[in-house]
């Protein structure tokens, strides 16, 4: 579908002020990248140019079609009005690259320059591009004596207990056929407990080919730019442990959720520091994935990932502005229509309220993670809360919570344990790939996951951050559970009144047959749609609305399966009122 209003308002940005700003700041961010200090003396920003095009992200259902109809739409649009700027920049000589999942260009400029860019009649916005610290986690190396190798583990790992995953995988569901991606700092690929799952591996020989890509193109610390293999530069090895923890098992070790899925990565911060131009790549890389030192235009749409992990963020407090806030959603958004289910890191900056503030967390598109911890029942003090006031609105993050506190898992070397939402947010994203293998027929379908997930979480009340819930802005919907959310089917459906106009505010009450008891409610939305989370089973499904009739349908829930009951039409009846008595 074309933009939204409130995005394309929020795309607006006084250009004028944003040059100011760049210009006043010289090179965006802090720290400087290897050849910035030579850009800086000649006055040059990175900054990223956005075009007013939008593409019309209209999809089928099928997830394989669906992801190439979504690359397709944005690649024409990207196609069809990039050529003039693109000519232009290359006529000054001047350094960039363009992107698809999001209709911008990444442009180093000077002063000159970025006056002719922000005068140009197809340009929307422009953004910095600052260096941002992408990983907060509370604690740096990881600590002395804590890494070590093999040793089966007598039981199932505290955390992974706790979300019932154990019990999914007794079912014979570890995530087999699907594929987990995570942008992060990179992973250490050859780990024990990484290796036989990475999908470039095929137990003899490595292929990194659209399973691997460095969004890092200068610098890159040990692992260097442009690394042609996965590697991870960071000194607690975050992304081969955050990796670890949605797929982590070497056989007598198993520290990850979904140790049957496969795994994909890009490497989207240079030692924890990122930018928005380094998170769109990676986005851009799941959305179709293509040969290392290939180009995205070489990109195939079947390899994308199923569930993308992002443990990281971009404060606006480190510059990360509002049209680069904005250009991170309509990529969330891109991936999202294809049927790719973004999993977010809450952030670290608890225990205040209003302190889900970055991206990708912030997104009503992403589904976000908040640090529970499993060893004192606590929500850890660390954890973001919500709500979120963004766009406009205000609404309720984070959507769930997962165990982040003192979380085992691979490091370079062996294993350790680290804290955060980080560590929280794979565990979902596992979650994900555990559901998706019992369930099949989900995959494409983001909202059935999201809500599987959510509303089968054990639900914890709290009225720290607003109204107790579920959900609420310091639990979401509750603590993630595996085994629940494979065990539910989702049920939905529309009501309309004869004439086929959209029935809003009817009521559907749905109640189990003998001798189950499960009964829950809910009313249709504005466009007369409604869903319900089930337990698995048979249900007399009650439909009716005031000064309607109502209709009764039977419907079987199944595990791990979202269900479309067909549109129910209520007539209309006499409306009753009680008589007023005046006294």
């Amino acid at each position: 579908m074309a933009a939204s209003r409130r995005s394309r308002q929020r795309m607006r940005v006084v250009v004028g002020a944003v040059l100011l700003g760049l210009l006043l700041a010289g090179a965006p961010g802090g720290a400087a990248q290897p050849g910035g200090e030579a850009s800086q003396a000649r006055g040059e920003v990175e900054v990223l140019v956005v075009l007013k095009a939008r593409a019309d992200l209209s999809a089928t259902t099928a997830r394989t079609a669906r992801v190439q109809a979504v690359v397709q739409a944005l690649r024409a649009t990207a196609r069809e009005s990039q050529g003039d700027l693109l000519a232009f920049l290359e006529a000054r000589g001047a350094e960039y690259r363009p992107y698809y999942v999001v209709n911008a260009v990444w442009v180093r400029a000077g002063p000159g320059l970025l006056g002719e860019l922000a005068r140009r009649p197809d340009v929307a916005a422009i953004a910095a591009n600052p260096l941002v610290r992408g990983v907060d986690l509370g604690a740096g190396p990881v600590p002395a004596g804590a890494v070590a190798l093999g040793g089966a583990v007598a039981s199932v790992e505290e955390n992974l207990e706790r979300i019932n995953a154990d019990d999914a995988w007794a079912l014979g569901y570890t995530g087999e056929g699907i594929v987990v991606a995570g942008q992060d700092t990179g992973v250490a690929w050859q780990h024990p407990a990484l290796v036989n799952q990475y999908r470039g591996w095929d137990g003899t020989a490595a292929s990194h080919d659209y399973n691997w890509h460095d969004a890092v193109h200068t610098g890159g610390g040990t692992c260097g730019a442009d690394s042609p293999e996965p590697c991870d530069d960071y000194v607690s090895s975050h992304g081969t442990h955050t990796m670890g923890i949605m797929v982590g098992d070497d056989g007598s070790t198993r520290v990850g959720v979904a140790p049957g899925a496969q795994w994909i990565a890009c490497r989207n911060m240079d030692q924890g520091i990122g930018t928005p131009a380094r998170y769109l790549e990676c986005f851009e890389f799941f959305l179709a994935p293509y040969p290392v030192g290939a180009t995205p235009d070489e990109g195939d749409p079947a390899l994308a990932p199923h569930v993308v992990n992002n443990s990281w963020g971009c404060p606006p407090s480190e510059g990360c502005d509002a049209a680069a806030i904005a250009l991170l959603e309509e990529a969330v958004e891109a991936l999202r229509q294809a049927g790719i289910v973004v999993v977010a890191s809450a952030g670290n900056s608890g225990s205040s309220c209003g302190t889900v503030s970055a991206p990708p967390a912030l997104y009503q598109g992403s589904l976000t993670v908040g640090n529970f911890d499993h060893h004192t029942g606590a929500i850890a003090a660390s954890s973001s809360r919500g709500p979120v006031t963004y766009g406009g609105l205000i609404y309720v993050k984070p959507d769930v919570t997962a165990p982040g506190t003192g979380i085992r898992s691979s490091v370079k070397g062996g294993y350790a344990s680290l804290s955060g939402t980080s560590m929280a947010a794979p565990h979902v994203a596992g979650a994900a790939a555990l559901l998706l293998s019992a369930g099949p027929g989900l995959a494409g379908d983001v909202e059935a996951v999201e809500e599987l997930l959510t509303r089968t979480a054990e639900a914890r009340l709290d009225e720290q951050c607003g109204p107790a819930g579920p959900p609420n802005s310091v639990w979401g919907w509750g603590i993630v559970d595996v085994l629940g959310s494979i065990d539910a089917g989702l049920v939905r459906g529309g009501v309309t009144a004869e004439g086929g106009l959209p029935l809003q505010g009817a009521r559907v009450l749905a109640e189990a047959r003998p001798p189950a008891t499960a009964r829950a409610e809910t009313t249709t939305g504005p466009t007369g749609s409604y869903s319900l989370t089930l337990p698995a089973g048979v249900y007399d499904l009650a439909v009716d609305g005031t000064c309607y009739g109502g209709s009764t349908v039977v419907v079987e829930v199944l595990r791990a399966q979202a269900t479309t009951i067909p549109e129910v039409v209520l007539s209309r009846t006499p409306c009753t009122y009680l008589p007023l008595t005046m006294h």
